[in-house]
């Protein structure tokens, strides 16, 4: 019988599955491997055990079961993991529960105004007249009915206070609501919602809850044609992307994302059937964005526009997006217009400029030269400002030869002058970009283990794999072993259940993920046994030697004698061991 809604919910999702919603994962013989998402590496050292629902990554060391990966991979506490995951299994957590009670914090009461904050949203498009007016307007810009209930599009009515007093007569206080960004204070005290008169498009975090909202100007005199949320506990629009919550399986599987601009061209390049797509709120691309992307794919396909002069914000984007790795691609718009245009002309219009994209350095071309006369000598001053920190940060010099080459022709002038130039061009890297990275995961600290520990995890890993190897270890062998160690070791030769099942769990995966054909393992567990003595036996020595040294300075000669006895008696099982 399950006791606890924690382990309904293990029962009830695979950990792979979970995992696999984060990251890419492969197949690894039983398990299943990726680059670890908290560190940064090159080849795969972050493991995944269906078996035993467990994750570990031998680089860093960060390992534990679901509960674990969602609070490590979201920055959330385990109250939060827990509400992310029953929405996953479809547990209800019930306020009855323990669980519940110990964990509801305050990200779950502000979830839970944005949530209500959603549905009153959604229900004042359906009803009144400006509410029926403004679905009136979404249905003209081509967005279908289903297209308004799949992104949950609302309208908030032109009253000061309307929002507020539905949430306040649900039990929340108005401190709450505004610090879910939903209502501002003036100076005098007054108390009024922050959205009034406008079509609302909710932003949703990766697990699809609501976070925070954007509103488009409708009927008023407003002259800010958008308003989004602020900042606040759940909404940091420099980390989320909307519309991603939708996008990432589909990106996966199609192994690219498009990238556009503005939730209305999201919505519709959604509709029309690219539903690998997201946009930015509000926000160029930010490096935490990108970091998240890269769970997902490394080919980026943008359709916004793309302004190449000087240090725009759109060219320090995908400069950073160059800069992380990204292999990027332009979707190029005709004339003026923006996908939401294009689709509400012709759907198919936008599957074919999809289809056919653009290298980021043949756009680059082709817009600068098309914008710049490149046969006057200012104009060639102009190009090659624009074009040789691109061609420069290319990383393989054979491709940075060739577009050398290209922009040597359409300059007419030698390659040796465009070479010569590209030295002095100045690039913004991931270092020196001037980006501000804030809270974004950057390399974990890896944990260092010692020798001994080691050894003695690769022998235990080695006798669980095979258990007829535990007659290797002596008690004398026993001695030297780390304390853990000796613990699972001592489990295994009176065949009880571990006392730690979760560092049991990690030595099994451990001897999974470094398994070798032809291994014996026999071998390498006395190699490693007589390693571990050796190092036992150096520290014993040293341990000696400075007892000697105290004894000198204290001119205790019978305790030298003694001691140097039993250093030479130490020095001689040093000697039989190697």
């Amino acid at each position: 019988m399950i006791s606890s809604p924690i382990e309904e919910i293990k029962n009830k999702l695979d950990i792979v599955e979970v995992v696999g919603g984060y990251i890419k994962l492969s197949k690894a013989g039983a398990n299943f491997r990726a680059p670890c998402p908290f560190h940064s590496e090159k080849g795969p050292s972050f493991f995944v055990s269906p078996a035993r629902q467990i994750w570990h990554c031998f680089g860093c060391s960060k390992g534990g079961d679901v509960f674990g990966f969602v609070k490590e991979i979201e920055g959330v506490e385990f109250g939060d993991a827990l509400r992310i995951l029953a929405q996953k299994a479809g547990v209800e957590l019930k306020k009855q529960s323990p669980e519940y009670d110990q964990w509801k914090s305050e990200r779950e009461r502000l979830y839970e105004i944005c949530e209500l904050a959603c549905k009153f949203f959604e229900k004042q498009l359906e009803e009144g007249i400006t509410g029926k007016e403004a679905k009136k307007y979404l249905l003209g810009r081509g967005i279908t009915q289903e297209s308004i209930n799949k992104w949950r599009l609302g309208y908030s009515p032109d009253t000061w206070q309307g929002l507020s007093d539905f949430l306040t007569l649900r039990g929340y206080q108005k401190d709450e609501i505004q610090k879910a960004g939903l209502a501002l204070a003036s100076e005098r005290g007054s108390f009024y919602d922050r959205f009034r008169g406008r079509i609302i498009f909710p932003i949703f975090d990766l697990n699809s809850q609501v976070v925070g909202f954007g509103g488009r100007v409708f009927k008023s005199e407003d002259p800010a044609k958008y308003v989004n949320s602020p900042s606040t506990l759940l909404y940091d629009k420099s980390r989320i992307l909307y519309g991603l919550d939708k996008a990432k399986v589909e990106i996966r599987k199609k192994k690219c994302c498009i990238l556009v601009e503005g939730y209305v061209d999201l919505i519709m390049v959604s509709q029309a059937g690219s539903e690998n797509a997201v946009a930015t709120s509000g926000t160029a691309l930010t490096p935490y964005q990108l970091h998240i992307l890269k769970r997902y794919s490394e080919n980026l396909h943008t359709a916004f526009d793309m302004d190449l002069a000087g240090n725009s914000a759109t060219k320090r984007g995908i400069d950073l997006a160059q800069n992380q790795g990204f292999n990027v691609r332009v979707i190029t718009m005709p004339g003026e217009k923006d996908p939401a245009d294009v689709i509400l002309h012709n759907p198919q219009d936008w599957g074919k400029l999809a289809d056919e994209t653009k290298s980021i350095l043949e756009f680059y071309f082709e817009t600068t030269f098309a914008k710049i006369d490149s046969a006057d000598p200012e104009g060639k001053r102009e190009i090659s400002k624009i074009l040789l920190p691109v061609i420069k940060r290319i990383p393989s010099k054979i491709e940075q030869s060739h577009w050398v080459q290209e922009l040597a022709k359409k300059l007419k002038v030698k390659e040796e002058i465009i070479e010569e130039e590209m030295k002095a061009a100045k690039i913004m890297d991931a270092e020196g970009s001037g980006y501000v990275i804030e809270n974004m995961p950057g390399p974990s600290t890896v944990i260092i283990k010692n020798r001994k520990d080691i050894l003695a995890e690769r022998i235990a890993s080695f006798v669980i794999k095979d258990p007829k190897n535990l007659n290797l270890i002596d008690d004398d062998c026993l001695t030297f072993m780390p304390p853990n160690i000796q613990a699972v070791l001592t489990d295994l030769r009176q065949q009880k259940s571990p006392q730690d099942a979760n560092f049991t769990n990690y030595l099994s995966l451990k001897a999974e993920a470094e398994e070798e054909e032809g291994i014996d393992y026999g071998e390498e567990i006395k190699m490693c046994l007589m390693e571990i003595k050796k190092l036992g036996i150096k520290r014993r020595l040293n341990e000696i030697s400075q007892d000697i040294k105290i004894a000198e300075g204290e001119n205790d000669s019978d305790k030298i004698s003694g001691l140097v006895q039993k250093f030479r008696e130490t020095s001689a099982k040093l000697i039989s061991n190697i």
